[in-house]
């Protein structure tokens, strides 16, 4: 487990630069979470640090393969400034341990709900969970592990996230890029959904 985070926070650093801060939560029955904060210019990046120590498991099946399965790590983008996204820590490390707490295998196109604003005054309390491979790299494992797919996370409002368990992650995407929805403005409005 040790060996598979060192390497994750080795290629966040060499994707996004050192943390600049980093914080620490732990849930009962599941292991430790850290959430590192990125800086770059004016966009502050929130990655998680401890979901990918163990293969994700889909809770039907029989037994769970301690090597082999899905690893991720969870990455949100906002822009500085206009909001308090620092409180963001502790839902992205809620929503990095539900694969551990819940049996959760989180992939592309999944929708994960916090059950409250991700940061104060946030009109989202919801993320949809993009494809791996733009702004940090799979890493890959050494054989037979799977590699850790580092999840861009998109902020929903909660409009948005009714009209995609309709329509789908593919056609709200759509939407945003149709209406030119800068999606890491952290107080925007839902986009237009008619």
């Amino acid at each position: 487990m040790g060996e598979v985070l060192a390497l994750v926070e080795a290629r966040l650093r060499s994707a996004l630069g050192g943390p600049d801060a980093r914080a620490a939560v732990t849930f009962l029955g599941a292991e430790r979470i850290e959430v590192l904060r990125f800086v770059d210019g004016g966009i502050v990046r929130y990655a998680t640090l401890g979901m990918s120590a163990h293969p994700m498991t889909d809770p039907g099946d029989a037994f769970a393969d301690p090597v082999r399965g899905p690893r991720a790590e969870l990455v949100l983008s906002v822009r500085a400034g206009s909001a308090d996204t620092d409180k963001v820590l502790r839902p992205l490390a809620v929503l990095a341990s539900s694969p551990q707490v819940e049996g959760l295998v989180v992939a592309p196109g999944n929708s994960m709900d916090v059950g409250g604003p991700l940061w104060p005054g946030a009109p989202f309390t919801s993320v949809l969970v993009a494809e791996s491979g733009g702004l940090v790299e799979d890493l890959r494992l050494a054989g037979p592990m799977d590699p850790v797919r580092f999840l861009p996370l998109l902020p929903m409002t909660p409009n948005e996230a009714a009209w995609k368990r309709v329509h789908g992650a593919e056609k709200l995407q759509e939407r945003w890029l149709m209406h030119g929805t800068d999606l890491r403005d952290p107080l925007r409005s839902s986009v237009t959904l008619t």
